[in-house]
């Protein structure tokens, strides 16, 4: 996978953190900066280590299922993205966003993190199949996970849930798109072969 292709991806499995730290600095008064770091941190290397751990469930399982790997990755990636999209378009009354707190508990971030990085973990579990370097990947995942959930708590307050929707909307539609290339690109070196 390229560089290009991995930022992409990272920033697509970012999109949920990043819905989800706009409702955490959405019910906050003023989050403090501390708060907003530790927010980042948390959702962040949480979804660093997701992926590798679905990775060497992928490996092992590798050998079983080779033939099919392009499809297996793109099946995870079209029906994250879907869910993704799907719970972007979903209204809840009980959404999270509009329960109100003063401090958001660390196991409630821990909790927060863990929903948001089961894509993760199934992606882990594709690019397996892909011979991807699943360090650097995941450590890009984490990163940017990291970034956007900081600049989701700093600007949740002011744009509410409606652009976290729209977030996760925007990061389903992008891992849809990145599981059509996968299978684009072996479907074209399948055509193409000698």
């Amino acid at each position: 996978m390229s560089f290009y292709a991995t930022i992409i991806l990272a920033l697509a499995l970012s999109m949920d953190a990043f819905a989800v730290a706009v409702c955490k600095g959405a019910v906050l008064h003023k989050p403090r900066f501390k708060e907003i770091l530790r927010t980042g941190f948390i959702f962040g290397f949480i979804e660093a280590i997701t992926p590798i751990i679905g990775w060497g469930i992928g490996i092992l399982a590798s050998q079983y299922v080779i033939r099919w790997d392009h499809w297996i990755a793109f099946a995870l990636l079209f029906i994250l993205g879907s869910r993704m999209i799907w719970q972007g378009f979903k209204a809840k009354e009980d959404d999270e966003c509009c329960t109100k707190s003063s401090r958001h508990s660390s196991m409630s971030l821990i909790i927060s993190a863990i929903a948001t990085s089961l894509d993760a973990m199934a992606i882990g579990l594709g690019l397996a199949f892909l011979q991807v370097d699943i360090v650097h990947t995941a450590m890009t995942i984490g990163l940017m996970t990291m970034i956007m959930a900081t600049i989701g708590m700093m600007i949740g307050r002011y744009v509410g849930p409606l652009l976290g929707k729209k977030a996760e909307i925007i990061g389903g539609l992008v891992l849809v798109g990145i599981g059509f290339n996968i299978l684009f690109e072996h479907l074209q070196l399948f055509m193409y072969a000698p």
